[in-house]
């Protein structure tokens, strides 16, 4: 089992989420939602579909905006911000389905979401520099991959393809992880290996500034074992926001979320 980082509480948040409401047309996706997440947390969203997580990482990433509230990122308003523009400012991504080019080889891939993360001014610059090429490979090697440099990602099993696509997002240096689903499509044999690998390489990455992961998870033993912090969501609200174990102990979070309501003393079984 990989150490729980200590997270910083000192200074601003990363990320603060402030009364985020987003509505389609009568469903309400999102009510009141205020999240802090500081530097080196890894704060893990419980909820079943359609609970309101991944509108919340939607908004956070600019793919939706919200209709009210404010989201400020190191303390800068970043609400309504293009993905591309938020994304340039520290905020990165990985998919519950790998974003991928499958006929490009695993290092490709990592040079291409490099060039891409540099922005404009080096676009018209070749992309397998040697710098670059080191770097790449630099965060193969945290994630085990530098065996698979070489293959094309069409040959790669689900477990590498998920790992490839989380090494593609730090190639941006990002302050604020978003994971969607990190275990989803990994055998359950090689689960607790996958995130040890993504939550060891995440710390080395970021040892002199600690990146703040936020993920989405189903799996509670995965949310046991890797998250110092849990929010759950239930019809766009937060339910319970803390520890794993205050959290998942929530008669509410049982009750709507986890599907196992508290037993009472006395009751009948």
């Amino acid at each position: 089992m990989s150490a729980q980082p200590k997270a910083s509480q000192a200074g601003q948040p990363v990320l603060s989420a402030q009364a985020l409401a987003r509505k389609f047309g009568a469903v309400v996706a999102a009510e009141d939602v205020s999240i802090d997440l500081r530097a080196g947390e890894r704060l893990c969203l419980i909820g079943s579909n359609g609970a309101g997580k991944t509108t919340f990482v939607n908004m956070i990433t600019g793919y939706l905006k919200p209709e009210t509230g404010r989201i400020l990122l190191g303390g800068e308003d970043i609400t309504g911000l293009s993905p591309r523009q938020i994304n340039r400012k520290g905020v990165a991504r990985s998919f519950q389905i790998p974003q991928l080019c499958l006929h490009m080889t695993v290092l490709e891939n990592m040079l291409t979401a490099l060039h891409c993360n540099r922005g404009h001014a080096h676009f018209l610059r070749s992309a397998r520099d040697s710098a670059s090429i080191d770097q790449c490979q630099g965060l193969l090697r945290k994630f085990g991959l530098e065996t698979h440099q070489d293959r094309a990602v069409l040959e790669l099993p689900g477990g590498i393809r998920k790992l490839l696509d989380i090494a593609m997002a730090l190639t941006g240096q990002p302050r604020l992880l978003l994971l969607d689903e990190p275990t989803s499509g990994v055998s359950a044999d090689e689960k607790f290996a996958t995130m040890d690998t993504v939550m060891q390489a995440v710390a080395d990455h970021g040892e002199q500034h600690p990146v703040a992961v936020l993920f989405i998870e189903h799996d509670m033993d995965i949310v046991q074992r890797y998250a110092s912090r849990v929010a759950a969501f239930y019809s766009g609200r937060v339910l319970a926001d803390g520890s794993a174990e205050k959290v998942l102990g929530d008669p509410e979070v049982q009750r709507h979320v986890t599907g196992h309501a508290p037993v009472h003393a006395g009751s009948k079984a």
